[in-house]
């Protein structure tokens, strides 16, 4: 059996890793997201979509893209935070006790900026493959997995199609990763300064929940837009400022629909990612 040692260092694939793990425990919710921020009305609520859902297509559509949501997280996820820690020794040194917050967030964006960009073709089949049950059997992609979205979209619509999005999907992958992984290391290391508190799973679970709290605002304006642009038709929008004034057609609000559902969905996330990420950190990390 492996010792555990809270003083060793993550290695650069655990992100990745405990990502995967976390959304296939979460995917229903994400599906639910991507279902209400694609609707136009807004009049139908997540507990109303999730038994419409299973009404007609059954539980198991609730996992509908799941390959591709892990696909995104094995992407995404691994290259932001392998971006965070293996840059992490060269803007913060060894022996500084008590790093900046604005050291933590220089390393969050940039390895935002790097995940962004890599997880967008994931991230495009995922949205659509979550979203297709609620097409006209006739305007399905039908997708199988993960790996036949990528070569269906860029055989049948060229490879720029999997970039769709790619400015939104970015910006928010830099605001994502300075709520989940920025404020979650600037709150695990403020909790740690007081008595209260050691490296151990409260510890962890707390960090991670006020961290998805902050991620969550910071990012749905921008997860709405993402996610309108991936699953667009080809064609119908313009450019990504044609998206932001249709978005805003129904009000402000406009550009948090799902919000609810997407914080119910990023907090459970968020905790689990960090909760196996800590423990694979713990127990197989570097001494």
């Amino acid at each position: 059996m492996l010792k555990a040692d809270i003083n060793r260092k993550p290695r650069w694939y655990h992100g990745g890793v405990a990502g995967g793990m976390a959304v296939f425990c979460t995917h229903p919710l994400d599906l639910l997201k991507v279902h209400l921020q694609t609707q136009q009305t807004g009049k139908i609520r997540a507990s109303q979509m999730a038994v419409s859902i299973i009404r007609s297509q059954g539980a198991l559509a609730l996992y509908n893209g799941v390959s591709a949501s892990v696909g995104r997280q094995l992407t995404y996820t691994t290259a932001r935070f392998a971006v965070y820690d293996l840059l992490r020794p060269f803007i913060i040194s060894e022996g500084e006790k008590n790093p900046s917050l604005v050291k933590k967030m220089l390393l969050a964006s940039v390895g935002g900026f790097v995940g962004g960009i890599v997880g967008t073709p994931c991230d495009v089949i995922n949205v659509r493959m979550q979203n297709d049950i609620k097409l006209p059997m006739n305007q399905r992609r039908n997708y199988r997995h993960v790996f036949h979205g990528l070569f269906s979209t860029a055989k049948g619509e060229g490879v720029k199609s999997l970039f769709n999005g790619v400015q939104m999907a970015t910006l928010r992958a830099i605001l994502m990763t300075n709520g989940q992984i920025a404020f979650y290391d600037q709150i695990k290391q403020n909790l740690l300064n007081t008595s209260y508190f050691k490296d151990n799973i409260v510890t962890h679970f707390t960090s991670s929940f006020l961290a998805a709290a902050l991620a969550t605002a910071m990012t749905q304006p921008a997860d709405v837009l993402k996610t309108r642009l991936m699953n667009a038709k080809p064609g119908e929008f313009n450019s990504t400022w044609h998206c932001v004034v249709d978005t805003g057609k129904v009000g402000p609000l406009g550009y948090f629909k799902g919000f609810v559902p997407a914080f119910v969905r990023l907090g459970p996330q968020t905790i689990l990612m960090w909760v196996f990420k800590e423990q694979m950190r713990i127990r197989l990390g570097k001494t």
